[in-house]
């Protein structure tokens, strides 16, 4: 894979200060210094004085570089915004982000972070941060779970895992808000102290892929990986109205989900135009409706319709699969009534799949 030569903007050098050696990484044999990282699908092959195609993993003499020790964006909110609908409803997630994304998706809704060292006009502020007080302000806002979202997180995963370490043992969940574009090595060095994994799936076309820098396939594969590997998933699609909203695209992203699991909960979300995407307009009510029955007829059993609050009746609720109850009812991201039996449906018994309890504190 090609990479690019360290822009020296202040941006980047400010970050080359805040950085740690990697080790999703490894040295090419025959080619002295040269590095190739795996932190993400991209598979970069990186010679010295170089970085990756994210832009913040760089190889400094032989040496991979990687982000370290700074958030650039943190902020407490309902676990459901990630959007966590299985987990702990009605608790709060400590979400923190760094800068920098392996993709360059033109309607970005979180673009001021994930393009900084690609946009000019993409200006975030660094703040230095001890995992400490990161952690404190997670227990002072009594939040559940730390997730790192905001820009890319496989491509920042060792600062996160270590973040992951400590939080786990405190008793925090601790998941990732991701593209999907994983490789099976990052997934197994995440797995042990991962507990969420949110996938973004953009599209079921790979030149619609291709357009955002990636590669239909490996996102397919991290859905699959992750199932496999056990992490709780739970997959969104923005639908964007002549980029995917097609009845046939719909229909195929859904058949592919119901095969990995008809327990994976599938988020089909409005757009409204934002970045570089000034048009076409917002995704109208009917076709998140038109994507909700799509779904529910691929054999899924868990499809909500996002960002049109109280649009659509019942959509943004978790019901049981077995006798049609209403388990949990929503109005965007509040809980209006939450009538789970522990793990189970009140009504039948039937067992609804998630994570309904917190993590106990451990020794590690």
């Amino acid at each position: 894979m090609a990479t690019g030569t360290i822009e020296p903007t202040p941006l980047a050098q400010t970050l080359r200060r805040r950085t740690a050696p990697g080790t999703l990484c490894e040295q090419i044999p025959g080619h002295k210094g040269w590095i190739h990282c795996y932190a993400c699908g991209h598979d970069c092959r990186i010679p010295p004085g170089h970085d990756g195609i994210c832009k913040v993993r760089f190889n400094d003499s032989g040496t991979l570089r990687v982000p370290w020790g700074y958030v650039a964006g943190l902020q407490c909110d309902p676990i459901e915004k990630k959007p966590f609908f299985h987990v702990l409803p009605g608790r709060d997630a400590l979400s923190f982000g760094m800068l920098g994304c392996d993709y360059h998706c033109s309607y970005c809704q979180n673009w001021i972070t994930s393009q900084a060292l690609r946009d000019p006009e993409a200006v975030a502020p660094v703040a230095e941060t001890r995992i400490e007080d990161l952690l404190a302000h997670a227990r002072r806002s009594r939040a559940c779970a730390v997730v790192s979202t905001y820009n890319e997180p496989l491509i920042t995963s060792e600062w996160g895992v270590e973040i992951f370490r400590h939080a786990r043992a405190q008793g925090f969940l601790t998941g990732y808000v991701s593209n999907g574009n994983a490789t099976p090595r990052v997934l197994d060095y995440l797995r042990p102290h991962t507990d969420l994994y949110k996938i973004d799936l953009k599209s079921f076309r790979p030149a619609r892929y291709r357009e955002l820098g990636g590669v239909l396939d490996r996102v397919l594969t991290t859905i699959q990986g992750t199932v496999d590997r056990g992490f709780w998933v739970e997959v969104v699609t923005l639908v964007i109205p002549g980029f995917n909203d097609s009845r046939e695209e719909l229909t195929d992203i859904a058949r592919f989900l119901a095969s990995v699991s008809p327990d994976l909960p599938w988020h089909v979300t409005g757009f409204h135009r934002d970045y570089k995407m000034t048009s076409p307009g917002d995704t109208p009510a009917a076709t998140l409706a038109m994507a909700r029955e799509i779904g529910l007829a691929a054999g899924l059993h868990f499809v909500y319709a996002g960002n049109r609050p109280g649009e659509l009746d019942g959509a943004e609720d978790t019901s049981c699969p077995s006798c049609d109850a209403v388990l949990i009812k929503r109005h965007g991201y509040t809980i209006l009534a939450n009538r789970m039996n522990g793990s189970s449906c009140p009504d039948c018994g039937t067992r609804i799949p998630g994570i309904w309890e917190p993590l106990e504190t451990t020794d590690d």
